[in-house]
């Protein structure tokens, strides 16, 4: 008797979550004047600096490769949940969701799915511009490692999208968000080798989560150091507890 009445329940609780999910994707679809910048910057930023200045270097792509992918998946995770939440608040259609009979886990999840969805599809393309305009290789075994590298790598910084989107309005969410990403990617050696930074910047990388995400990108492509997978998993782990347990306890207070 109560597996027959417990089963409805979860299967439309199930449901619910699915179908917010498909909604979020379409609306992200829908509006190019998201889904174009999202795709494209990091695909012209890949293509302008490993195809056209690093001549399709074989050592010199895969580093990119990895580097251009995760900016990608934190651009595509900041700015499509960060925005989101950010219009929703401000036009009022947040608070109307916390009175409707949907969990709002199923809001939240929607949009992290979201942004897993767009990394991935970053990843994918950049992947077909290195093997197509590049003189790199890759096995089987390392694309699929850095493809769940940088779709799981999607997480953390939805979380600290949903931080920073809970804080202002759509127009001061762009602001905001640029100011915490655009830094923080140079900061964390995306644009350039630490090597050719500054000591202080080198010494301070590992206080970003983009530099941890980035250190996993190379790894998954032999790049990197073995030994440091888990400190570098760690800290996305401690980003993403961090910025989602305040973000949801602000987002249920308003």
């Amino acid at each position: 008797m109560n597996a027959t009445t417990h089963k409805p329940g979860a299967v439309s609780l199930m449901r619910i979550h699915w179908l917010e999910f498909i909604n979020e994707c379409r609306r992200s679809f829908r509006t190019p004047s998201y889904y174009l910048p999202t795709l494209l910057f990091p695909l012209c930023f890949f293509l302008m600096f490993a195809v056209i200045l690093g001549k399709g270097s074989a050592s010199a792509a895969p580093y990119m490769l990895a580097n251009y992918g995760v900016f990608g998946s934190a651009m595509a995770a900041l700015f499509g949940v960060g925005l989101g939440i950010a219009s929703e608040r401000e036009s009022g259609l947040m608070r109307l969701r916390r009175v409707m009979p949907m969990p709002m886990s199923a809001v939240l999840l929607a949009k992290l799915g979201m942004a897993m969805l767009f990394a991935l599809i970053i990843s994918l393309l950049m992947m077909i511009l290195t093997l197509l305009f590049t003189q790199a290789t890759l096995t089987l075994a390392q694309s699929l490692r850095l493809l769940a590298v940088h779709t799981l790598g999607a997480l953390p910084f939805a979380a600290l999208g949903v931080f920073l989107g809970s804080l202002a309005g759509a127009n001061g969410a762009v602001a905001i968000i640029n100011l915490v990403f655009l830094p923080m990617a140079f900061l964390s050696g995306l644009w350039m080798p630490l090597s050719m930074l500054p000591a202080w910047v080198a010494d301070a990388a590992p206080l970003w989560p983009l530099y941890h995400l980035a250190q996993l990108a190379l790894e998954a492509l032999n790049l990197g150091s073995e030994k440091s997978v888990w400190l570098h998993a760690g800290g996305l782990l401690l980003t993403t507890l961090l910025f989602a347990l305040p973000a949801i306890r602000r987002l249920h207070m308003r």
